[in-house]
């Protein structure tokens, strides 16, 4: 998914310049004068603005601005590279090198099927790759024709009446939704219809990042938060002063104006936002060595926004090991079709999700492989967030949603993920169960004694 602590700092420093602006339009609000560039003084002082009238403020005061000015959904937006729909020809080459000659199972009959790539939150490079997958696996072996849409404005009754399945790539945050809420509703009753009516569902790794939030307020002010105090704490006090944070825009405003001009226009600010945003690093106090990310504890935080969804994909994203992390796979049912591309064992070096304990469940979902725990290093099982005591961490999973199917991979972070022919025989074989062309054991697992 995503790793904030490379880009902390940059989504900080950029994020002050929103402090006037309740539309989140950061350049706007740090356009003092409304002349179409930003100047140096005017950076410093819509920065300092975050002092709110003291002399000093601390991380929690600097938490309680930001929370109030940045929803995440707004702010995984902006630290999302942009958006492409295009694979890389040297991805696509390797791909469609490791595609399967064939399909485990002979359709039914012609089946059509309906990619979505919509991404509300942070957007995942892979897409493009991922959808080009989809549309190739369908075409080599003959099991599907694909169409490829990157607007929720697909999801509509009418139109998913030519589908035989909708998969669901990375999509991420509240992907179906519209600014007028009866549209958000009409879609969202429209895929769960769509589904529940016989029809099938696959989705891969951010799928499972969508309609969910922290049920304990925002957390975006509070990382953006710590990334300032810890690049501007000039003193080591835990607090900031006007000093301290016009001397980081300062830092800012040389990285923006590349040209020397003494101001940035508004092009400009946004051409190197993810130039600035992917490439800066928070600063290492001398003579320190850097310090462990520390793990968070205690229950999980997070809560559905959409049950009905949430249940349907099998849970919410909690939290990932980051790229390119070494997961060996545990089969947790080696007899189905859906894993017989595992049979002499499988591992992955990618982005891995784990989901929250109040979503994920062996109870909702039959599982088809999980992370193998026992192959875990102490030092990366100590990494997790909110760590689930039952260390049950499932990768691949199906079920049954009334009359329709689910099929749900976690891994396909990485390109190179869709280069690996075990894995591309697996999403095949997924697809094809959703379809209704590939018959598989779909109850629920038990969980196992002593997980």
């Amino acid at each position: 998914m995503r790793s904030f602590t490379n880009c902390i700092l940059a989504a900080a420093a950029c994020a002050v310049l929103s402090v006037a602006a309740v539309d989140n339009d950061f350049f706007k609000a740090a356009d003092a004068n409304n002349d179409g560039y930003i100047t140096r003084e005017e950076l410093r002082a819509a920065m300092t603005q975050w002092l709110g009238g003291r002399e000093r403020v601390s991380e929690k005061e600097l938490t309680s601005a930001l929370n109030a000015a940045f929803p995440e959904a707004t702010f995984m937006g902006m630290i999302s590279p942009p958006q492409s729909r295009t694979p890389k020809p040297a991805d696509q080459q390797k791909m469609e090198a490791a595609l399967p000659d064939s399909a485990p199972a002979k359709p039914l009959r012609p089946r059509k099927v309906l990619v979505l790539c919509k991404a509300a939150g942070f957007v995942h490079s892979s897409i493009p790759l991922a959808a080009k997958t989809v549309e190739e696996l369908g075409a080599k072996t003959g099991a599907w024709t694909t169409d490829v849409s990157y607007e929720s404005s697909v999801i509509t009754a009418e139109n998913l009446k030519q589908y035989d399945l909708v998969f669901l790539d990375s999509t991420t945050g509240f992907f179906l939704d519209d600014a007028d809420a009866t549209v958000t509703a009409a879609r969202k009753k429209a895929l769960l219809d769509f589904v529940r009516s016989g029809k099938g569902l696959a989705g891969i790794h951010a799928a499972s990042d969508s309609y969910h939030r922290a049920s304990d307020g925002p957390e975006i002010g509070g990382m953006i938060a710590a990334g300032i105090l810890g690049a501007a704490d000039k003193d080591d006090d835990k607090t900031l002063d006007a000093m301290e944070l016009s001397g980081l825009a300062d830092k800012w405003f040389d990285m923006a104006d590349s040209g020397h001009a003494g101001k940035v226009s508004v092009q400009d600010f946004k051409a190197g936002f993810a130039r600035i945003l992917f490439s800066t690093r928070p600063p290492r106090r001398t003579g320190a060595p850097p310090a462990p990310p520390i793990a968070k504890t205690g229950p999980d935080h997070q809560e559905g926004t959409w049950p009905e969804f949430n249940r349907m994909i099998g849970g919410y994203f909690k939290f990932h090991w980051v790229y390119p992390q070494h997961i060996v796979y545990k089969i947790d049912d080696p007899t189905s079709p859906l894993t017989a591309m595992f049979k002499d064992g499988f591992s992955i070096n990618d982005e891995t999700y784990t989901f929250g304990v109040k979503s994920w469940s062996r109870e909702n979902v039959h599982v088809l492989a999980s992370i193998d725990y026992s192959k875990m290093s102490a030092e990366d099982k100590a990494k997790e967030d909110y760590p689930r005591a039952d260390h049950d961490y499932g990768l691949s999973w199906i079920k049954r949603e009334g009359k329709g199917r689910v099929f749900y991979v976690a891994h396909g972070h990485a390109e190179e993920v869709y280069a690996n022919k075990q894995m591309l025989e697996h999403l095949l074989a997924g697809i094809q169960y959703a379809l209704g062309d590939l018959k598989a054991d779909d109850k629920p697992s038990a969980r196992e004694q002593g997980k």
